[in-house]
């Protein structure tokens, strides 16, 4: 953990000005910072120019972030409801029916996969890195190893996987990976804890500046769940928390900030709260706490669907968009993009042209939301339903 007598700052104290870090004092601290500001040379490293690159073409005006990167027993849920065994060529079929639809690069620019993915080939032995390449959509990879208990929280947990993370990246950048996904999870009806907040954030920090090292652009995702019954006000008070604690600590670790992208959740009331939000309060609410918390430097929000309907998430996307925005504001969708695709395929080889178009109508809706275009009016009804699952594990 970073040193204890160090001056903790909030995240809106942090600027990038002129290729430097600088930290200001906040208002009524008594630090002997209080008289001077204190600069920073960012850090300079071998891929940075490449990785704020990477992060500019993922974050590329309508296009956003495919997300098929659930691990092998996720997946394996998907699949059942299906009728499908979980095995490695079903996995393989689903996500080759998705990697190759036709004219997906101009939606997507970005596809978070798997590690088994990300080594495997379409029944025709072309990688799946290079299906990706030849539509210009750049390929990213799951680095964590999934949650578990956190001992002396308050039942919630922490994420690891940073045991071998560095060898790991060096050889996902390898194979062809540009960008990399951690996510950690806050439960608000478990407090959330200052701990768990303090390692969530951490965590990521640490994630992050392994990544840069290794030539990935990291997505930051410390999902805040919709778990609860909670207003939307409570939620924004705990992003805010958390966000802060999260730029903290990713200035603590020297991380370029040109290079990531943020995943985070949409700030909505809980998911069992007796009154719903509205587009437009959700988009009030969260593009609130953005402007609070995220510095203008970080090219891009993807923001995770968490389980949302496909018609809410692309709603509430398109609601954030309907006035300029200091970053990208996009999508990383997952359920939202996959779900009608999903019920189309059915696992049946005369139904894969189907789903592949079920694929481009999600990716266009969402394109258009990005843009702040998008409208509902010829939605289907099996695009309105929800999809939160309480406690879901990813």
């Amino acid at each position: 953990m970073a040193c204890a007598s160090f001056a903790k700052l909030n995240a809106a104290s942090f600027y990038s000005i002129g290729g430097h870090k600088s930290f200001t004092q906040r208002p009524g601290s008594s630090t002997s910072l209080a008289t001077r500001t204190v600069s920073l040379p960012i850090r300079a490293g071998s891929f940075t120019d490449e990785l704020i690159q990477t992060a500019k073409t993922i974050a590329s005006p309508g296009r956003g972030i495919l997300a098929i990167d659930e691990s092998n027993a996720t997946c394996g849920k998907r699949l059942s409801s299906i009728g499908l065994d979980n095995t490695e060529p079903n996995r393989q079929a689903y996500r080759q029916l998705l990697l190759t639809t036709p004219g997906l690069g101009e939606y997507i620019s970005g596809a978070i996969l798997f590690e088994e993915t990300l080594y495997q080939s379409t029944t025709d032995g072309k990688k799946f890195v290079d299906v990706l390449r030849d539509q210009k959509i750049v390929p990213g990879i799951k680095v964590d190893k999934g949650l578990v208990p956190l001992p002396g929280s308050n039942n919630e947990s922490w994420c690891q996987g940073l045991d071998g993370l560095a060898s790991r990246s060096a050889e996902y950048y390898k194979h062809g990976a540009r960008f990399a996904k951690w996510r950690t999870v806050v439960s608000i009806p478990c407090g959330p804890s200052a701990l768990a907040v303090k390692e969530a954030a951490w965590g990521l920090a640490r994630y992050a500046s392994i990544s840069q090292d290794n030539g990935l652009v990291p997505i930051v995702e410390p999902e805040i769940l919709l778990d609860g019954d909670h207003p939307i006000e409570r939620t924004l008070e705990v992003a805010e928390k958390v966000w802060a604690e999260v730029f903290y600590y990713l200035a603590e670790n020297n991380v370029i900030f040109e290079g990531i992208l943020l995943k985070p959740s949409m700030v909505t009331p809980g998911a069992e709260h007796k009154q719903k939000a509205s587009p437009d309060t959700i988009a009030k609410y969260t593009i609130t706490m953005l402007k609070r918390r995220v510095p203008p430097a970080v090219p891009g929000i993807m923001f995770l669907s968490g389980g949302q309907s496909e018609v809410e998430a692309t709603l509430n996307l398109n609601a954030m968009n309907q006035s300029p925005n200091p970053w990208h504001v996009s999508f990383s969708y997952a359920r939202a993009l996959q779900n009608t695709v999903l019920k189309t395929w059915q696992g049946r080889l005369e139904n894969v042209e189907a789903a592949q178009k079920a694929l481009l109508v999600r990716a266009k809706a969402n394109s258009l939301a990005q843009l702040g275009k998008y409208s509902a009016e010829d939605e289907s009804e099996e695009a309105k339903r929800g999809m939160f699952v309480k406690g879901y594990t990813y």
